[in-house]
């Protein structure tokens, strides 16, 4: 079997080894625009030693944004931001990922430190929020259902997105298809009520999810790679299932998905077993049941465990988020941990000691 410090080959591209900076939202934009903030906070896990560097949550549109700070990608002006961090990062050898998002009905919210909590009122600056269904994700504003033009629109804006993504230089785009936002809105029949060719059956409410995936395929360069993040479960009693997401897996594939990025929950409040890789064994299952490879992310955090999770085949890849906000560092010290190597920066090697692996002059 792979090890955690093993290449691994997506279409055409080459990550270094296997432990992948997850989408960490931020809250810090101003008009959707990444700034120094960004630059740093992503620029530092590249030079710390991850394989991939993945943006936060990036919005495909206004209204689709998590907060009014969120990160975007719905304008041209969003494009040159991001590209000057995603140049930053390919200097330090590591590909840039991006996540694009719509927050559907868990749209124009305060952010998590605000004062404030829940939704932000219009004449606060916030926007009407669109779901499935007018039904309300617990202590927010309740959502307008959308239209069938206006689904359509939505997976242009994705569509769009992913062609800005391209120009801005990321070597990978995920589709957020989980956390209760709006295309988990559309898969769970919690929050998705409707009686058109969207609601009703797991077919149908695959449907929009699916939609997307095969027209970012479509536009996204056919060497590049295309992940999808899911919730496995909404850890409620007749939501969204492990089951429901392995069906879900199977047609992910066939519709030009590389890999799936196995979270959970976010779509109704539930009581979630949060412990030690409490959501590995879902990227275990979707690995083996429809047949694609998966990452594995939440609560991961030793090396030995993160080793486990790879050598033993429950995931392909494992995405980090709170160890890295820890130790941006991380990857650079797991690597001795598990008798392994990895190529530090040339700025840090004096620091190395044995967990570097001698890197070769190069040209300029």
């Amino acid at each position: 079997m792979a090890h955690l410090f093993e290449p691994i080959q997506l279409r055409g591209l080459t990550l270094a080894h296997r432990i992948l900076v997850s989408p960490m939202c931020q809250y810090s934009s101003t008009d959707g625009l990444a700034n120094d903030w960004h630059l740093v906070h992503l620029g530092s896990r590249a030079v710390g030693g991850a394989a991939l560097v993945m943006t936060e949550a990036a919005a495909v549109s206004p209204e689709g944004r998590i907060s009014p700070e969120d990160l975007g990608i719905w304008d041209e002006h969003h494009i040159e931001p991001l590209a000057r961090i995603t140049r930053f990062i390919g200097e330090q050898g590591v590909p840039a990922g991006i996540q694009l998002a719509h927050a559907g009905r868990k749209a124009s919210t305060y952010r998590p430190w605000s004062e404030l909590q829940g939704s932000v009122p219009l004449d606060a600056g916030g926007w009407q929020t669109f779901g499935p269904s007018a039904v309300a994700f617990e202590g927010y504003a309740t959502p307008q259902a959308l239209t069938l033009d206006e689904i359509a629109a939505v997976v242009q804006d994705f569509v769009r997105a992913a062609e800005r993504a391209q120009v801005a230089g990321f070597k990978l785009v995920e589709v957020h298809a989980a956390h209760g936002y709006l295309l988990h809105q559309f898969l769970s029949p919690l929050s998705n009520h409707r009686n058109d060719q969207y609601g009703g059956s797991l077919e149908n409410r695959m449907g929009l999810t699916l939609e997307v995936v095969h027209a970012v395929r479509k536009v996204w360069p056919q060497d590049l790679p295309l992940f999808v993040r899911i919730s496995a479960t909404d850890w409620v009693e007749g939501g969204w299932s492990i089951n429901d997401s392995v069906e879900l897996c199977r047609h992910l594939k066939q519709a030009g998905a590389d890999l799936i990025d196995v979270s959970s929950g976010g779509n109704v409040k539930a009581a979630i077993p949060v412990g030690a890789g409490y959501q590995t064994a879902f990227a275990e299952q979707v690995r083996r049941e429809a047949g694609i490879a998966t990452g594995a992310v939440g609560m991961i955090t030793d090396p030995a465990q993160a080793d486990h999770i790879i050598r033993t085949g429950q995931a392909d890849v494992v995405l980090m988020a709170r160890e890295l906000l820890r130790d941006p560092y991380w990857p650079l010290s797991a690597a001795p941990a598990v008798h392994q190597k990895i190529n530090w920066p040339l700025q840090y090697e004096r620091a190395a000691g044995s967990g570097m692996a001698p890197r070769k002059p190069q040209n300029k």
